[in-house]
């Protein structure tokens, strides 16, 4: 069987566990639970998603939120959501993003791609890519204050594996 039909499979497998699981709570899949069965983790997206779209059949969606967010992670970067995201979604790969932008120095550019490799995330801006611990976002941030919300001085930490370059 070639890789693509097993692809195909493991795609419907997962959709499948999703409606199964949305007949027995009797609720639709969050878009936290969206991105796990693309095997992204839920943290990518803040807290505050107030509803979604997707097309299976290509993928592509749309993700709202009741308003802009933005919030600083120490030590690495700063993050701006708009009320809308978009883009086209596969397992492990993000594509053509549009929503979320990262300050770098003194500009702010926009995340175009998240590829999920192993046990890291590559964020790629166009010309210039990250790679982070897929641990790093197991928890989803909240506007305003990223993870450590219960002490406003206190701000999260994500360390990077590999910086912001240019892959040219």
């Amino acid at each position: 069987m070639a890789a693509s039909s097993w692809v195909l499979i493991w795609v419907t497998a997962a959709l499948l566990v999703l409606s199964h699981s949305t007949l027995i709570s009797g609720e639709e899949p969050t878009a936290y639970d969206l991105l796990q069965g693309y095997n992204f983790p839920p943290g990518l997206l803040p807290k505050g998603v107030t509803h979604y779209d997707l097309d299976t059949s290509t993928g592509k969606f749309h993700a709202f939120l009741d308003g802009t967010c933005s919030f600083s992670l120490e030590g690495s970067y700063k993050l701006k959501y708009k009320s809308t995201i978009s883009g086209t979604i596969t397992t492990n790969r993000i594509k053509d993003l549009k929503g979320i932008s990262v300050q770098i120095l003194f500009l702010w550019v926009n995340i175009v791609e998240v590829v999920r490799d192993g046990d890291e995330l590559l964020f790629s801006v166009g010309i210039a890519s990250a790679s982070f611990g897929i641990e790093n976002f197991e928890i989803c941030p909240q506007c305003g204050c990223g993870l450590n919300c219960h002490d406003k001085q206190q701000v999260s930490r994500i360390p990077m594996r590999r910086p912001f370059v240019s892959s040219i």
